[in-house]
């Protein structure tokens, strides 16, 4: 086991579209998600989140597999249209009710609630007024917060404004592989600036009603130049700014980085509200990235390229723990005294798991990349990182965005036709490390 402080906070997190379904009951509105999906050609297997693991309804279940694996924390996200259908307005009180009840059941099984307020599922109605790229979702997302935090703020032990920002803005934005399906390229950074804006607001709400601590999960990636040429290193330079520092540097106090940001959005006083005090950071990770010179005539400043010597995930992607520990390093040095605790908020992997006659799941490749992964947060903090968690990605198989169905990233195998949670046999090793280490 590696040498982590007795305090060590072991969770694992998933997120509302992915696995609750419910998406007509009790209120909720719908989602850019619902949007998304129920257009042809945007999901690989043509399926939606209406059903997705019915954790709505089964949250008793998967509560009972959190307390016999032993974690300490359960991050999960709260639907805003549950909230708020039209993105605006007063609560809706069953959707509360809801989260009531899950923080209450997992405060009896002994587990923290970790509340994530935004995980991509927009109030379809915000949408259609111009999502993230209007300002106004900013000042919306300010008062959902305040709405949630105003009934849970007593049982939520510590909360996450929004989840990966830079992955909503690359993939739903500027590429359009995600909802709502845009294709803005770099006319995409308002909604960097918009979402931390509202992260801002919220952390003002949360403060307003809340002694829980406040954070921030981003997904990081360090930018590994695919040569040594000049060019290639300013490419991999431009991206780790718009990947990794222009979603860190406004949120302690440093603004934007030069040249990575459409500053014209900006207005006076944004940066201060950005800049709210945080309690931790949280640090999605899950591999490092490729990056070379574009081609002339490329409208983006680095290609990105494959990295050559990992084996990768049924995702492709590489499975490179080192690039865990450099990245907690690089944080750490970056940013020195201004850094805040780090909690590891993601981390995981996708492989095709398969539940056998016999009724077992075996996962040893999952098992490897815990383990390799774990050793490297500790090589992070023997260098100095102060790292307070560890979340696993995902306590179920679930719905993956444009996915599907296709990619497993769970603990706990789930049949998607009779919602047969079956644990895998990473979730047993994962139990016996945590009962190690306690």
């Amino acid at each position: 086991m590696p040498e982590l402080p007795g305090g060590f906070l072991w969770g694992v997190s998933t997120s509302a579209y992915q696995i609750e379904g419910a998406v007509h009951e009790d209120g909720r509105g719908p989602s850019i998600w619902d949007t998304f999906a129920g257009q042809p050609g945007r999901i690989v297997d043509g399926t939606d989140g209406a059903v997705a693991t019915d954790s709505y309804h089964r949250y008793a279940d998967d509560i009972a597999l959190m307390k016999d694996l032993g974690v300490g924390a359960y991050r999960f996200s709260v639907a805003w249209p549950r909230i708020q259908p039209d993105g605006t307005g007063p609560a809706n009180q069953a959707g509360l009710d809801h989260y009531e009840r899950l923080c209450d059941a997992l405060e009896d099984a002994g587990i923290a609630p970790v509340a994530t307020l935004f995980h991509w599922d927009l109030p379809q109605p915000l949408q259609d007024k111009g999502g993230w790229l209007d300002r106004e979702t900013a000042h919306r997302f300010g008062e959902y917060a305040a709405l949630v935090s105003q009934r849970l703020g007593d049982r939520v032990k510590m909360w996450i404004t929004l989840n990966e920002p830079f992955v909503h803005m690359s993939l739903g934005y500027a590429l359009g592989t995600h909802a709502p399906g845009e294709q803005l390229l770099f006319g995409a950074f308002p909604v960097a600036h918009h979402q931390l804006l509202g992260h801002g607001l919220a952390v003002a709400a949360l403060r307003d009603h809340s002694n829980s601590p406040v954070t921030i999960a981003n997904n990081y990636s360090p930018a590994r130049p695919a040569g040594h040429k000049p060019e290639d290193l300013a490419a991999a330079a431009a991206y780790d700014a718009l990947h990794n520092r222009v979603f860190t540097d406004p949120l302690l106090g440093l603004g934007y980085p030069e040249g990575a940001a459409d500053l014209s959005v900006v207005r006076e006083g944004d940066l201060d509200v950005i800049a709210a005090p945080l309690d931790a950071l949280g640090v999605n990770y899950y591999n490092p990235t490729g990056v070379r010179a574009p081609e002339e005539g490329s409208p983006l400043p680095f290609e990105m390229v494959p990295l050559d010597g990992y084996p990768t995930t049924a995702f492709g992607w590489p499975v490179a723990p080192d690039g865990l520990r450099e990245l907690l390093v690089t944080l750490h040095g970056r940013y020195q005294d201004k850094l805040p605790p780090i909690y590891v908020t993601e981390s995981g992997c996708a492989y095709d798991d398969v539940v056998t006659a016999d009724g077992t799941c075996d996962d040893p490749d999952r098992i490897a990349y815990l383990d390799a992964h774990l050793a490297a947060v500790d090589d992070a903090k023997a260098d100095g990182v102060d790292v307070r968690g560890y979340f696993v990605w995902s306590l179920l198989d679930n719905w993956e965005w444009a996915e599907g169905f296709t990619k497993r990233f769970g603990l706990v195998h789930v049949d998607f036709d009779t919602q047969a949670r079956t644990p895998k046999s990473s979730y047993a090793w994962l139990r016996e490390r945590i009962r190690d280490h306690r």
